[in-house]
């Protein structure tokens, strides 16, 4: 990446991730083909289309953005272990099975590596609804005669153990309330895909969520809501380079979190019905104080990035990571580029410089990396980026989709040499 160029003009956000790798597993409970559109076209959806290929599903790729699945002939309650390495999501597959076969095996999950992320919430939900847990040689294994509807009070707010938990009980017998849950955009799109495949889920995106089991399901159409992650990287790299930049097909109001913080910056942020405005062009954003915490509070996942666009703005500001206990491992990289950042804890000090300076970085993760691409951006020089194959696990043509708006950027290939 050569930097120093302020990207104007117009970005199309791709189909949601965090949605998409949550209903791509929930296709198993089906009775029939479903068809899924507004998919993104990155690494991490065709490691599952490789999952569900191997169970024994029907899997046809339509588009670049559509997929046909059919998982009525699934000959396996097992997910294979060299995929399941590869992203955290494999672990949809234990409550999508269980609640389909009444039996899962399921290799511990990989993605990526930001501190420890125990799944003993999604085992406490699978447990209270009436099914045996074993845990050993890098597995969980899942087995019950038939799960009973009951009520679930989370211990904290788990996107995952959420999810689980409502794939395995829609086909529960009697009713289930789950209390204390994720209240994320791609839970509430997960709720709308079951119930369009005949699910009654109810309350999604407030703090309970009642589900009375159905007995059967079927296979649907449906359309995956727009990445609110992909969407607020756009618009922290458009206030980062001094932009002017439309990004289109979003959902505004997930985005108000995002768009309070760049606001408190100085950007200017104007809302359409789908699209999005970011302008940065009156100098130096200011300094501000960001903590995450779970919707409708400013998103983890978005955290690196947005600490990028805080390196360079006037004054003293505060990152408050309160999700996850080791997602400032990429600050490290921005320091070789000029960065004045001080870490204790779970807390990141940020003194703004004027600008970055080149320096060969690595992606440490999915969201570092995206974070190391607007710090490249910024930066005077020339910047290369290693390991980019965990920044393709979700960002559709993130090189093509920057190079519209005027990046000087290009994705080259080396020898192992």
């Amino acid at each position: 990446i050569k930097g120093g160029t302020p990207l104007r003009g117009e970005v199309q956000v791709s189909g949601a991730k965090n949605a998409a790798v949550a209903i791509i597993p929930a296709t198993i409970l089906a009775g029939g083909p479903c068809l899924l559109e507004n998919i993104p076209d990155i690494s991490d959806v065709y490691t599952l289309y490789d999952m569900l290929s191997l169970m024994g599903a029907t899997v046809r790729v339509v588009s670049r953005t559509s997929v046909f699945i059919d998982t009525s002939n699934i000959t396996s309650h097992k997910v294979p272990e060299d995929l399941a390495r590869q992203l955290r999501a494999s672990y949809y597959f234990l409550g999508a099975l269980l609640g389909r076969c009444n039996e899962a095996n399921v290799p511990l999950p990989g993605g990526c590596d930001f501190g420890v992320r125990p799944i003993d919430q999604h085992i406490k939900g699978f447990e209270a609804l009436g099914a045996n847990v074993n845990i050993g040689h890098g597995s969980v294994s899942i087995s019950t005669d038939g799960l009973l509807g009951s009520h679930i009070y989370f211990d904290v707010v788990s996107v995952g153990a959420t999810i689980n938990v409502m794939l395995a009980v829609v086909k529960a017998k009697g009713l289930t309330v789950l209390e204390n849950v994720a209240k994320e955009p791609h839970i509430v799109d997960l709720a709308n895909f079951l119930n369009s495949m005949g699910a009654d889920v109810r309350g999604a995106g407030t703090e309970v969520i009642k589900i009375r089991g159905v007995s059967e399901m079927h296979g649907c159409t449906y359309s995956i809501i727009p990445d609110q992650i992909e969407a607020g990287t756009y618009m922290v790299a458009a206030a980062a380079t001094g932009g002017d930049v439309v990004i289109d097909n979003v959902i505004p109001k997930h985005l108000e979190s995002i768009s309070n913080k760049l606001e408190d910056c100085g950007v200017t942020v104007i809302e359409g019905d789908e699209s999005v405005r970011i302008i940065s062009e009156g100098g130096r954003p200011r300094a501000c104080r960001v903590k995450t915490s779970p919707h409708p509070g400013f998103p983890t996942d978005m955290q690196p990035q947005f600490a990028t666009l805080l390196t360079i703005c006037d004054g003293n500001s505060t990152v408050v990571e309160d999700v996850w206990d080791n997602r400032f491992k990429y600050i490290d990289q921005l320091r070789r580029m000029g960065a004045n950042i001080m870490v204790n804890g779970d807390t990141a000090l940020i003194t703004g410089v004027e600008t970055l300076t080149s320096a060969p970085v690595e992606a440490d993760d999915l969201r570092a990396g995206a974070a190391m691409v607007i710090a490249g951006l910024i930066a005077k020089g020339e910047t290369s980026i290693g390991n980019i194959k965990l920044i393709d696990r979700g960002y559709e043509n993130i090189v093509e989709k920057l190079t519209a708006v005027g990046a000087d950027i290009s994705r080259v290939t080396f020898d192992e040499d």
